[in-house]
């Protein structure tokens, strides 16, 4: 199966408010890594320092970086039809939406799984179902947590297990089954299609 694990950093916890300052994604094809986009983003504003303390990001790291809206369009191309996989996917995908309604810039157009309610299902008993505590759990090395990159290749590896843990004869479930598996319904990321703006036809009056 082929898919995106992706992941985002951010200023905060509110989308539409605060605003991400790296994305992380890891294409990954027969459960092995093909490809990444990996890149920081100047959020315009300074980083607040609870937030550095997580992520190990400063505003030194993201001054003169690429502004989100310029980065979208390559993000949505990179990942194009993919399924986009994340854990605690939702918050990842209200971040991306704002932005993409805000700047109208082009989006993926896979439908986005969440490892977080699959693990759930998969692994029952653990006591936690946070990405850190999965990733010991199936001893998946990793270099770190909480930076995009990281968390994104963490997170590919996991659903590509979960994948291994549920297929049937070596047949991995389709997209609808793992839908159905995360008990939500289905997410997917706003498509716009710009509008041209229309010309003001009253010399302003």
């Amino acid at each position: 199966m082929r898919f995106i694990a992706f992941d985002l950093e951010t200023t905060g916890i509110v989308p539409g408010v605060d605003q991400i300052v790296e994305i992380g994604a890891v294409r990954f094809v027969d459960g092995q890594i093909d490809s990444m986009f990996v890149t920081l983003v100047d959020p315009r504003r300074p980083i607040p320092a609870a937030a550095s303390v997580v992520n190990g990001i400063s505003d030194d790291m993201v001054k003169g970086q690429p502004f989100i809206e310029n980065l979208l369009p390559s993000f949505a191309d990179f990942c194009g039809d993919d399924p986009l996989i994340a854990h605690n996917a939702s918050f990842d995908a209200q971040f991306l939406t704002a932005d993409v309604k805000k700047h109208e810039t082009s989006a993926p157009r896979g439908l986005v799984l969440d490892t977080l309610p699959i693990s759930r299902k998969v692994f029952p008993g653990l006591p936690n179902y946070k990405l850190s505590t999965l990733v010991q759990h199936l001893k998946i090395q990793t270099s770190e947590y909480h930076r995009a990159q990281a968390d994104a290749t963490s997170c590919g590896h996991l659903f590509a297990e979960m994948l291994r843990r549920i297929s049937v004869a070596g047949r991995a479930p389709g997209i609808e089954q793992l839908v159905n598996l995360t008990g939500r319904p289905e997410l997917k990321l706003p498509q716009i299609v710009r509008q041209p703006k229309q010309m003001d036809l009253f010399g302003g009056l």
